[in-house]
């Protein structure tokens, strides 16, 4: 077994791994040290040694270091000797990654993660580490960071949680409910990002959408009852069902309206759906009515013949229940397909005077946009070039450039 062998095992183990660990020590930081530890001695013995149960031989492995780590701990002692006088490490193993335990440790280990202690920067780079598996350089790739930040951020993280004493447990069900929405969040971010880079020469970074996709699979498999968490889901699968026509085949982006549809991921459309109808149980919450703006876009067979009333109603919405500039930016866009830009162009220019989304592309963007289909190309032409500036992703910038030109 060589070093693939050794990222997929982990990848695919690797949030039991250090949920079991943590249930095993007590110390969330530990475990995942531990974990880490086990996968870099993986990767030296497995091709000279390929074990039988490669998740097992992670799982003790881990486990081993770890109680070498406590018994280092002179202050601990005790803990050690209460830990040694248990059962066997290897005759543990089976019992450490049993399935009756499996859904609430990972669930467990998601709610430590994104706890509201963490900033947000470190709650996305703890889950991607620790329940997603991927490795400070794979992490730091993806959001365009330096490795020692993606490290600094998950040192920080682990000891920010162990400062605060957050225990490994599943919250109280009436405190369960409040922090699944930050759980959530940190999974829509890893999405977003995934989905439409912020900055760098690529639009899309599928790796980290269709992991975060993973991260939300997990999830609602063990929250099936929580609406929202198959909304997140059926935003994510539709909005990813688009990728393979949002991108020419060097890089560029698509526009929607010159989109060949046909190269829509129909299967990810097909899951969508079934995950909007369970979300559909007890009324949408606000990712909820995003994917159902995302499934009235994939039943379309044109932009021309898209629903846009409905999708006006639905951004309406979820204005009143997560209002936001950008759900408003959103709005504007779809009331200049439904009604005509110049109703789109009165709502763009009150978010201008209210100031609420600064240092934005997207706002000249738009208005860019609904300036030049009202034949005010001019002014047309500035704002595109303002959201030019202000645009840090290259490929996006690029489009607004090429527009700009068409209007002098």
């Amino acid at each position: 077994m060589g070093t693939a062998d050794v990222e997929a095992v982990w990848r695919i183990e690797s949030a039991r791994i250090v949920a079991a660990l943590t249930r095993f020590t007590g110390d969330f930081g530990l475990a995942e040290d531990a974990a880490q530890e086990a996968v870099a001695e993986a990767l030296v013995s497995w091709p000279l040694d390929s074990p039988v149960n490669p998740a097992g031989w992670l799982m003790a492995t881990a486990r081993r270091r770890a109680i070498d780590a406590i018994r280092r701990r002179t202050a601990l002692q005790d803990r050690y000797a209460l830990l040694a006088a248990e059962s066997p490490v290897e005759s543990a193993v089976d019992e450490e990654i049993d399935p009756d335990r499996i859904d609430d440790d990972v669930l467990a280990l998601m709610f430590v993660s994104c706890h509201p202690v963490l900033s947000p920067e470190a709650r996305v780079a703890l889950t991607l580490r620790v329940v997603g598996g991927l490795s400070s350089e794979e992490i730091a790739r993806a959001f365009l960071v330096s490795v020692p930040t993606v490290q600094a951020r998950i040192t920080r993280g682990k000891k920010t949680i162990a400062a605060a004493g957050v225990p490994f447990e599943l919250p109280p069900a009436a405190e369960r409910r409040e922090r699944l929405s930050g759980v959530l969040s940190v999974l829509y971010v890893i999405f977003t990002e995934g989905s439409t880079a912020t900055s760098g020469d690529r639009l899309l970074r599928p790796d980290l959408a269709y992991e975060a996709i993973r991260l939300t699979r997990t999830l609602a498999a063990l929250q099936p009852d929580e609406p929202e968490v198959h909304g997140l889901l059926a935003l994510c699968e539709l909005t990813a069902a688009r990728f393979p026509a949002r991108t020419g085949p060097d890089g560029s982006p698509v526009l929607l309206d010159e989109q060949d549809r046909r190269r829509w991921d129909f299967s990810a459309i097909h899951r969508g759906l079934a995950a909007l109808a369970k979300a559909s149980t007890r009324g949408l919450g606000p990712y909820g009515l995003q994917a159902a703006i995302a499934a009235t876009h994939a039943s379309a067979p044109s932009v021309e013949a898209t629903d846009w009333d409905r999708i006006v109603v639905l951004y309406e919405a979820l204005g009143r229940i997560a209002p936001s500039p950008v759900v408003e930016l959103n709005r504007a866009v779809a009331v200049a397909m439904a009604s005509g830009p110049a109703q789109a162009l009165a709502i763009v220019d009150e978010l201008i005077a209210s100031d609420r989304l600064p240092g934005s592309h997207l706002v000249p963007s738009v208005r860019g946009e609904l300036l030049a289909r009202l034949g005010r190309r001019p002014e047309a032409r500035a704002e595109l070039e303002l959201a030019a500036r202000l645009c840090a992703n290259q490929r996006e910038r690029s489009v607004l450039l090429r527009k700009a030109a068409t209007l002098s």
